[in-house]
Order: structure tokens, then C-alpha cells, then sequence
């Protein structure tokens, strides 16, 4: 045991120690949120892009660029994002990115040609990209061991939930307001919450501990997980389960030579060792998982309406779809945090027949169809969803949200894609298009099992510093 003067306190087994309580449930309450209005902001543009394509009439070519605009957006601002969330905290930058996310996702419902769609939409864009590394890791690191990815994935339920309330505002607010509306009401919605955000929203101890915050403040963020722990009398504060990582190098460089600096330093932790191979395979499943579940928000009204599906109840399909596909992910992660991340190829193995018999055409008109589309539809998102949930697990606290970040960077290079390829192509244009979007997904699919089953392999074992122990809170000499 530590002595009564200058004891230290490993924070790692403080919070293993701990049982999912009231205070965890906060954190993820709000985490849940913030993704839930990033979504809804998100996802409007696809449930408004029917009626923007006969508003302005539209080309196949600048519906792909009008839909890509958002991905683009966020692309950078993932990087920028994580990067500034390591740097400041994550606090800050989730609640920046929410009000700016508010504010440009309203003034995209005042746009009056293509081009300004493109530019407000990349703007914010920028801002709903920046805040899901952070929120990841504000998640990942507030959690008890046993919760880090399970809780990625119930935070990204949110952010499905959130796509999936812009089909009801958008049957009841297009009618009345035209497609400005869905705009309009889904930012003045994320307005709101970011006020409630400037007054609820914690900042991540682990992040505080890493970053050698003074233990003042560190201690009061420490007894909200547990009032009834002396935390006051530590004057230390340390993470036996991370590796040391150098964050405050290059003091004496100017200020643009230091921030260079800092940032290849950060990006060369993403590589040390086996997270060499487990970074890589992260990039290439997250890219895969993006290229289907993108293609299917950006396009999936149309693919529907074009099967024979009217408009409304296709968005009622895609929203349905969203809710089951997130609650899959939830009980994928069951699995997956106790026997490894390689069970994540489960969902969308199955998804692979059952997405092939709509691209084969053999179930349209018929009874079956609108089930096995469903199905195929759950397990996409279920897929991707738990992909989401590994990307950020890991990196040490220092670099988690920077490791997170770089691999939405890398994925948003197909979310990106997606939609212009899939204009190119011709997805969007008739039936035969529709299915071979399909067919295009079954492809999708099946590189995510190639990845996530080599990953699970890589990492067999892997932790991200020391050896933890399950026990309950001790103090570290």
C-alpha cells in the first residue's frame, strides 16, 4: 500500500474495478445523444434527395456529388477531430463540432442551387465528422473493461436511431415546409441539445491522467465514478495498462514546427509493434464496411423506389432497417468482447445470401421480398456497427481518439466514393441499376470477412500496455 503522503493511484484499476453504475450510464446516455443528433443531421440529405433531385432536377452525376459533399466533409474533419481531441480534450471539440453541426445543417435548407448544397454540406460535413473519434474514445475510456466496445456500439445505435428519425420528420415536415424543412427542424433539434451538452457533458479521465493534468483536477472527475472512494487523498495519478506515449515533445520548435512534429510522432503510435498489422486491417474492414452501409444511406430510398417500393414506405424501410441493424450490433458485441473481434464477420456473412437474392432479382414481387431485403438491410448495419465499435480499442489513451480518427480518415475515402460511384455506374438508374448496387454490396460484404477474420487472428492476445488485473480499486505504490 501506498503511504499516506504523495500516494499514487493506478487509475486503470481504480476504474476496472468498478461495476457499471449510475455515473457510466450518464456518460453513455450522452455519448448515445451526440451521436443520435449527428446522424439525424447526417442522414437528412438522403431522405431529402428525392424530392431535391425534381426540385432542381438533378443529374445522376450531381446527385453523387451533392450526396459525396457530407463524406468529404467529414473525411477531413475526422482528422482534424481526433487530432484537436487529443490535444484539448474531448469535451470540447464533441460540443464545437455539435454547434457546428447544428448551425450549417440548418443553413443547407436554405440552398438554392446544387452548388450551395455542395458547400454547406461539406461544411458540416466537417463538423459531423470531427465529433466521433472523440466521442468513441470519451466512451471507450469512461467505460469498465468488459463495456469499451459494447458501448461504441450502443453510442452508434445512437447515431442510427438518429438516421432513422429523419424518415418520420421528413413524411410529416416535406408535405408542409417542402425539403428545406427536414433541414431546418433536424439542426434546430441539434441546437438544442448542444445548449444542454455546454452543461452536462464530462471530460475523459483517462484522458485528463495521460495528458499529466494536475491531480486537482483529475480527483473530482475520479469520485463521480464512485463517491464513496477517497480519491481526494492521492496526489498521483497513473495508467499501468497504456504504454507511456510522448505527447509534449519538441517544447523549443515554433509552434508550426512543433505541431508537424507532434503529429507524425502521433501518427508512428498507430504502427508500434503488432498494431502495425491490427491498424491496417482496421482501415481496410471500416473501408469495405463504409462503401456498403454509404452507398445504402446515400441511395437506398432510390433503390427501393426503383424495386417497386413507393417512396414513403421505402424511407419507413431504410429507417426500420437502421433501428434492427443497430441493435444487431449490440448483440454482436455480446460476443465479440469476450471471444474476440473475429465474430464480427458474422453478420455480414450472413448478410451475403440474403443481399444476393435481391441482386439475382429472384424474390421481386414477391412475398419474401421485402423480409429477405430487411434482413439484408440488419445485417449491414449490424456489421458495420461493430466495426465501428474495435476501431478505436486498441491505442492508448494519448493517441485513441487520433487512432480513431485516422481510421474514419481512412474509411471516408469510401463513403466518399460511394455515392459518385455509384451515380457513375448507374445504380440509381432503373431497376437493373438497383441490383447491381446489390451485387456491388455482396462484394462489400464479403471483404469485411476477409478482414475482420485476419484480424481476429492478429490480435489474439494483444493488449495495449501491461497486464491488467480484475480486481477491485488499489492503490499503486
Amino acid at each position: 500500500m501506498a503511504t499516506a503522503a504523495g500516494k499514487t493511484l493506478d487509475v486503470s484499476e481504480y476504474m476496472h474495478g468498478l461495476k457499471f453504475n449510475r455515473y457510466h450510464l450518464q456518460v453513455l446516455i450522452l455519448c448515445s445523444l451526440v451521436t443520435f443528433f449527428d446522424g439525424q443531421d447526417f442522414s437528412a440529405l438522403a431522405l431529402a434527395l428525392p424530392y431535391i433531385r425534381e426540385d432542381m432536377a438533378l443529374t445522376d452525376d450531381m446527385s453523387g456529388y451533392v450526396s459525396s459533399a457530407v463524406f468529404l466533409g467529414q473525411m477531413i474533419g475526422s482528422l482534424f477531430g481526433s487530432y484537436l481531441g487529443d490535444l484539448f480534450g474531448r469535451r470540447p471539440v464533441i460540443i464545437a463540432s455539435t454547434i457546428g453541426s447544428a448551425v450549417f445543417t440548418t443553413l443547407v435548407g436554405f440552398a438554392s442551387s446544387p452548388e450551395e448544397l455542395i458547400g454547406l454540406r461539406f461544411v458540416s460535413g466537417l463538423a459531423i465528422g470531427g465529433l466521433l473519434a472523440p466521442v468513441w474514445a470519451l466512451s471507450i475510456e469512461s467505460m469498465p473493461r468488459s463495456m469499451r466496445a459494447t458501448s461504441v456500439t450502443i453510442i452508434m445505435m445512437g447515431f442510427s436511431f438518429g438516421g432513422a428519425s429523419v424518415a418520420p420528420i421528413a413524411n410529416w415536415t416535406a408535405p408542409l415546409l417542402g425539403w428545406q424543412g427536414i433541414f431546418w427542424v433536424c439542426g434546430a433539434m441539434t441546437g438544442v441539445f448542444a445548449i444542454i451538452l455546454l452543461f452536462t457533458l464530462p471530460e475523459s479521465t483517462r484522458w485528463m491522467v495521460s495528458s499529466d493534468k494536475p491531480a486537482h483536477k483529475i480527483a473530482p472527475m475520479l469520485a463521480r465514478f464512485n463517491p464513496g472512494f477517497e480519491v481526494q487523498s492521492y496526489e498521483r495519478f497513473i495508467l499501468s495498462d497504456e504504454r507511456t506515449v510522448s505527447t509534449s515533445a519538441y517544447k523549443d520548435e515554433n509552434w508550426l514546427a512543433r505541431t508537424v512534429k507532434q503529429w507524425f510522432s502521433r501518427m508512428g503510435e498507430l504502427f508500434v509493434g503488432r498494431l502495425l498489422i491490427i491498424t491496417l486491417l482496421i482501415w481496410a474492414a471500416y473501408f469495405c464496411s463504409s462503401f456498403a452501409i454509404y452507398l445504402k444511406s446515400a441511395y437506398g430510398v432510390i433503390f427501393m423506389e426503383n424495386l417497386g417500393i413507393t417512396r414513403q414506405n421505402a424511407a419507413w424501410l431504410g429507417s426500420i432497417g437502421a433501428i434492427l441493424g443497430a441493435l444487431g450490433g449490440v448483440a454482436l458485441l455480446a460476443m465479440t468482447e469476450k471471444k474476440g473481434p473475429g465474430w464480427i464477420a458474422l453478420a455480414p456473412l450472413i448478410g451475403i445470401p440474403f443481399v444476393l437474392l435481391v441482386a439475382t432479382g429472384y424474390v421481386l414481387g414477391g412475398p419474401a421480398f421485402v423480409p429477405i431485403l430487411l434482413i439484408g438491410a440488419v445485417m449491414v448495419g449490424a456489421g458495420h456497427a461493430a466495426v465501428i465499435s474495435i476501431t478505436s480499442i486498441y491505442y492508448p489513451s494519448a493517441v485513441r481518439a487520433f487512432g480513431g480518427g485516422w481510421a474514419s480518415f481512412m474509411a471516408k475515402f469510401a463513403a466518399v466514393a460511394a455515392p459518385i460511384v455509384g451515380a457513375k455506374a448507374g445504380f440509381i438508374s432503373g431497376r437493373q441499376g438497383a441490383l447491381d448496387g446489390y451485387y456491388f454490396t455482396v462484394l462489400c460484404l464479403a471483404g469485411i470477412v476477409v478482414c475482420i477474420l485476419a484480424l481476429g487472428w492478429a490480435a489474439r492476445g494483444f493488449q495495449q500496455g501491461a497486464q491488467t488485473k480484475a480486481a477491485n480499486p488499489q492503490p499503486a505504490e
